[in-house]
């Protein structure tokens, strides 16, 4: 028995002991701990089939912050609490529908409601439909646009590996489309779903009507990629055919909702604070298993290990569970400006948002110096595969983050499925593959720990 508890003592300080000389047996660790005995699946697990969607101002996003509350107070963290943020609040209301009317033959095919889109007349609305490639393309139409509804239909580019790029450059027309099609005199918009695969789910995902006035806004609805292609064959056919849709979303008073929050306080510089983090709320169609489920249990699970390990990080350790990614940012823009009012100084930044896929490497945000200093460790990552760091887009949330020193950082999965399930009905738990989830968290825990260890580099004094 002697001999066992020694043993557990040793492995429980195995970092204290090895940080400085042994990156590689922790970092191995790491992986061992999150492939054996995670929680970060079952964590997914119930809140994905037992809560649900997580919508901004929804009874159930404000369920999914109680639930992690109380599942960071049973880590042992220094602290656990909650942040005071209001977000929007805006309900589907009853399922869409739409058909495509050719020649008395009603075709129905599938649509959702954009984020924050008003709903359409109660009987809905039946016009001429015209499509157009690009916001370019509709805004040299003119007038020939009033009185209709228009259909984007530019799909996202399958040339590009990096899926992400493709989903960049074909998101203006959900973003900003109603708006460029309202000043124009159209009375609605139909986007094709940003998605790579051909198939029968809508994807939605906020869009905005910019500065017009309320009474200027048109009803926006994603169509599915299937719909999308028969509806575009049809208008060859027929450019004189009418689209039907109907819609009864709107949007309700601002609801107070929070950030949750869990902190290791360092041991040596604990005013040097490290976030690592994904967004809590989900979209509604599903129960955002991918988007950002994953990023969120991840996120907990590496304060997990490292708690579990009793691990002393010199830099205070920040989860950070943010609300309201989808629908607004303001979550990410709520901590900031608290993190600057206290006077906060933040290294270093760690977000998950593109799926619980095998990890591949990480998006880094910072100067030169510093992207050669993480890009310094990539051997450390070899064994496990992950091997991409590059400069990119770190995270939505934790873009808010400007405190003059911080390095920030994504994890980046592998991207190719990710956009079969991203704001879709089909973005469940059963979409997850665990192995995959745990690999996640164990190379962010691997990242956090080896920039704890080593800090950031500092600009040059003047």
């Amino acid at each position: 028995m002697k001999k066992t508890i020694l043993l557990t003592v040793f492995v429980l300080n195995g970092l204290t002991t090895f940080a400085q000389s042994n990156d590689e047996k922790n970092i191995k660790l790491f992986y061992k701990k999150a492939l054996t005995e995670a929680k970060c699946y079952s964590w997914l697990e119930y809140l994905s089939n037992d809560i649900g969607s997580r919508l901004s101002g929804s009874a159930s996003a404000e369920e999914a912050v109680q639930y992690t509350k109380r599942q960071l107070e049973t880590l042992g963290l220094d602290k656990v609490y909650l942040q005071d943020v209001m977000v929007p609040h805006w309900v589907r209301g009853e399922k869409e529908t739409a058909f495509i009317l050719d020649n008395k033959v009603k075709t129905v095919v599938p649509i959702c409601a954009l984020g924050a889109s008003v709903a359409t007349p109660k009987a809905g609305i039946t016009a001429e439909i015209i499509e157009v490639q690009s916001i370019k393309e509709l805004k040299e139409l003119g007038d020939k646009v009033k009185g209709k509804i228009v259909f984007y239909n530019r799909p996202m580019n399958p040339e590009n590996v990096a899926t992400f790029i493709s989903y960049s450059e074909a998101g203006d027309q959900r973003r900003s489309g109603a708006e460029e099609a309202a000043k124009l005199g159209a009375v609605g918009a139909i986007v094709r779903s940003l998605s790579l695969r051909l198939d029968d789910f809508p994807h939605t995902g906020n869009q905005s009507y910019g500065d017009l006035p309320k009474e200027q806004y048109i009803p926006a609805a994603a169509i599915s990629t299937n719909g999308a292609e028969l509806l575009s064959k049809s208008l060859k056919k027929n450019p004189g055919l009418k689209f039907f849709f109907k819609q009864s979303c709107e949007t309700l008073p601002d609801v107070l909702s929070h950030n949750v929050i869990g902190e290791l306080t360092g041991t040596v510089t604990p005013e040097n604070i490290m976030v690592v983090g994904g967004h809590l709320d989900s979209w509604d169609l599903a129960d955002g298993s991918h988007d950002d489920g994953a990023g969120v249990v991840q996120s907990m699970e590496v304060v997990r290990i490292l708690k579990n390990l009793n691990y002393k990080p010199k830099n205070t350790i920040r989860v950070v569970l943010f609300m309201n990614e989808e629908n607004g940012g303001k979550g990410g823009a709520k901590y900031e400006e608290v993190s600057k009012e206290k006077k906060e100084n933040h290294i270093f930044a760690l977000e998950s948002d593109s799926g619980g896929f095998t990890p591949r490497g990480f998006t880094i945000e910072a100067d030169d110096a510093n992207l050669k200093k993480i890009q310094g460790y990539k051997d450390f990552f070899e064994p496990y595969l992950v091997n991409t760091f590059i400069k990119g887009h770190s995270g939505s949330d934790i873009e808010h983050l400007t405190s003059k020193t911080i390095v920030k950082a994504g994890l980046m999965p592998d991207s190719q499925r990710y956009f079969d399930y991203h704001h879709a009905a089909n973005d469940k738990f059963d979409a997850i593959d665990k192995r995959e989830l745990e690999l996640g968290a164990a190379t962010m825990t691997s990242l956090i720990y080896l920039i704890d260890q080593n800090g950031i580099v500092l600009p040059a004094a003047n």
